[in-house]
């Protein structure tokens, strides 16, 4: 298990932990602000941050949205039956394991070998209801019941980029079948520049679900920076106002598009099906620089 080492009285930070995984370059790389935290990192890209001793820290700014979601779709503490598309780290899945008590929730992931190293390095509670499936997230869908899950997370890459079969409608409708009646869905992604793909994200989304929102960083919705975009469906109204509020007061401060201003942010974009969608785009070379 990976952790801090002592030598002369003095606490050490550990090297990094690194490995070949199905996704390429993978480094456990330790936080030195931070003496149980680590950023998992896949070809360059930062994935994932932990801090084992804090489960319910989120270090990045998405997943610091994400949380927000999980905090917010029931009241504090209700246990929740989870579905994470995409495990990296499977911080999320602490996350909600530790501030909601008794949570089932399944996660898959397509590269079993960056599991393994997660296991091994960064081990979870044997005592949180986390399942943990090998496997494609889509073909994952397929074998999951009807109407299990009340909340469903898409956090899926590959190099660094979601797979086009993971953007359509009917990958959606996969989605939804799985959802319970009243659940809610939310999915991390990426983009910059002219915003194409998240723009085609977003009325795909909302050809789906009644209510949508989109949380990120300004200078991304602008186009001026790559980076993460977070979008919220549901069937349901969404506590916009609640999530406005956590979101401008983040460490790094974001803003929430809904309704008027969301319809204005998409743009006339068209929705993404199978036949015509496409992986999102790759970072630019400084992005993570």
């Amino acid at each position: 298990m990976a952790g801090k080492r002592q030598r002369g009285g003095r606490t050490r930070t550990p090297d990094a932990v690194t490995a070949q995984v199905a996704g390429g370059a993978a480094a456990l790389v330790p936080d030195r602000e931070r003496a149980h935290a680590w950023a998992l990192v896949v070809e360059g890209a930062p994935q994932s941050h932990v801090d084992l001793a804090a489960p319910d820290h989120l270090g990045f700014s998405y997943q610091r949205r994400l949380g927000h979601v999980i905090d917010l779709v029931a009241p504090p503490g209700m246990p929740l039956r989870v579905l994470h598309l995409g495990g990296g780290a499977l911080t999320l899945a602490r996350y909600t394991a530790y501030t909601r008590p008794r949570s089932t929730q399944q996660v898959i992931e397509l590269d079993g070998e960056l599991v393994d190293l997660v296991r091994t390095h960064l081990p979870w509670d044997r005592g949180w209801r986390i399942k943990v499936r090998g496997g494609d997230a889509r073909a994952g869908l397929a074998k999951l019941p009807d109407s299990w899950a009340d909340l469903v997370i898409a956090d899926v890459f590959g190099g660094a980029r979601t797979p086009a079969h993971l953007t359509s409608a009917e990958f959606l409708t996969a989605v939804r079948r799985v959802m319970r009646p009243g659940g809610d869905y939310a999915a991390n992604l990426t983009d910059g520049g002219t915003l194409a793909f998240l723009r085609g994200q977003v009325a795909t989304v909302r050809a789906a679900f009644t209510e949508v929102c989109l949380a990120a960083d300004p200078a991304v919705l602008r186009g001026r920076r790559f980076g993460n975009a977070v979008l919220w469906a549901a069937d349901h109204d969404l506590p916009v106002a609640d999530l406005t509020r956590r979101v401008a007061t983040d460490p790094h401060p974001g803003r929430v598009e809904h309704g008027q201003s969301l319809t204005a942010f998409t743009g006339g974009a068209q929705v993404v099906t199978d036949a015509t969608a496409t992986p999102s785009p790759p970072p630019p070379p400084d992005a993570f620089g």
